[in-house]
């Protein structure tokens, strides 16, 4: 009986303490010692995104290594949370550009109903801190999707349209790249077609094939991860953070939105 409540006890104190303990919610631990590795260090392009950049790495991990480009996703991220560690994961590392890839998990409600129109305005601020950062920006399309399966009374497919017209009208108006991933790879019913994802979502090792450089599918899907297309739109234009990055000061941020 004694072994059983100092047991019991110990189960509680563990429950308490784990309560306790301060929630990393936007996950700025995440590639904490990532970014300290690469302090002082070149950077290319940085990828921002949620599951479907963070999955890229493991899917094709080459293309990553030989182009120098740095992956930030993390799974299941609202674009709230990456636009509260926006400044760690991105202006931070002083990369020429971003690859911004948002907006799937908001449709899904992980952290709650919210409207579409607050959706894309936290990836314009996302767009406007890098261009004021002196980081250029390429914005992508929301993968098509006709289903969550662990939301499966959400029908997403008219939302995620929706927010890719958002998206392309910014881009254009603002003379962003955009990079439509959507349309090639959309089903008729606003499903993703079936070869490039395994539950409807995510993409497949053959739907991350299609996007990169040299694989049957390139030619289908516009190529925003081609090499060449990469070093002409970091490249085209950029101006550098200045010489407050290199002196360690913090990047400013905007004090007027427009």
């Amino acid at each position: 009986m004694k072994k059983i409540v100092l047991l019991s006890l110990s189960v509680f104190a563990a429950f308490s303490l784990s309560a306790q303990q301060p929630r990393d919610w936007a996950q700025y631990g995440r590639y904490e010692r990532q970014n300290a590795a690469l302090a002082g260090e070149p950077v290319e392009v940085v990828f921002m995104g949620n599951s479907i950049t963070d999955n890229w790495i493991g899917a094709d991990p080459d293309f990553f290594a030989r182009n120098g480009f740095v992956d930030r996703g993390i799974s299941g991220q609202t674009t709230a949370e990456m636009l509260a560690r926006f400044r760690r994961d991105v202006i931070d590392l002083n990369p020429k550009a971003v690859v911004i890839l948002a907006g799937i998990n908001d449709i899904a409600q992980n952290n709650g109903a919210i409207k579409l129109e607050n959706v894309f305005g936290n990836i314009v601020s996302m767009c406007e801190l890098a261009k004021f950062n002196g980081i250029r920006v390429v914005l992508c399309s929301v993968l098509p999707c006709d289903r969550f399966s662990w939301r499966p009374e959400i029908k997403p497919a008219a939302a995620v349209a929706e927010l890719n017209t958002m998206l392309r009208q910014y881009a254009a108006e603002h003379k962003i790249p955009y990079v439509d991933y959507h349309t090639p790879m959309a089903a008729a019913d606003g499903s993703m077609i079936a070869e490039y994802t395994y539950d409807g979502v995510h993409p497949t090792e053959a739907g991350y094939r299609a996007w990169t450089p040299g694989s049957p599918g390139t030619a289908a899907i516009r190529p925003c991860t081609a090499t060449r297309s990469w070093s002409r739109w970091s490249s085209r234009g950029s101006t550098r953070p200045s010489v407050r990055s290199r002196r360690g000061i913090p990047p400013r941020y905007p004090t007027n939105n427009r």
